[in-house]
């Protein structure tokens, strides 16, 4: 008993940290990979996605952050963050995965991807929603409806593909 009280109090300054905002130009730049990630991962989901779910939602993710790019490019100039050219390291790898996989296995696995890489994204721009600066605390508040409604599109793919 005393060592999971300890235990529960060591960790609890993690789990504080964890929910506390990014500086806005760390943000800004997480937020930017991925963008570049996901519309990456859409042209893929596009171009080899079994199901016209799959496809659809390859459209949906590349349009919709290009628009979070384009919402991002005035902070990004106010914050001096040069927008990377880059994708997220997990993004690139999962990429490479995709390449290898065709027919329901494609879409099974871009869907539970997705789901988690949306969860990730999620979970970060609450935390700037929350304790962010106020410019990029709207920006990620302004996105977070997006953010779930691509998660939710990932699920539904997910059970498609079951």
């Amino acid at each position: 008993m005393k060592n999971k009280v300890l235990l529960a109090l060591l960790a609890a300054p993690l789990a504080a940290t964890a929910a506390l905002a990014a500086p806005p130009s760390t943000f800004l730049r997480q937020a930017a990979l991925t963008d570049n990630s996901e519309i990456e991962l859409g042209a893929l989901a596009q171009a080899r996605g079994a199901s016209q779910l799959a496809r659809q939602a390859g459209r949906m993710l590349q349009a919709d952050h290009r628009a979070s790019q384009a919402a991002a490019a005035p902070l990004m100039a106010r914050y001096r963050v040069r927008p990377p050219t880059g994708v997220l390291p997990e993004a690139r790898t999962e990429m490479r995965r995709l390449q290898r996989l065709s027919g329901r296995a494609f879409d099974r696995e871009l869907a539970t991807f997705n789901i988690a890489a949306h969860n990730r994204a999620i979970a970060l721009f609450q935390a700037q929603a929350r304790s962010g600066d106020r410019d990029t605390a709207a920006f990620a508040r302004a996105q977070l409806p997006v953010l779930r409604h691509h998660l939710q599109m990932a699920r539904d793919l997910q059970r498609q593909t079951r």
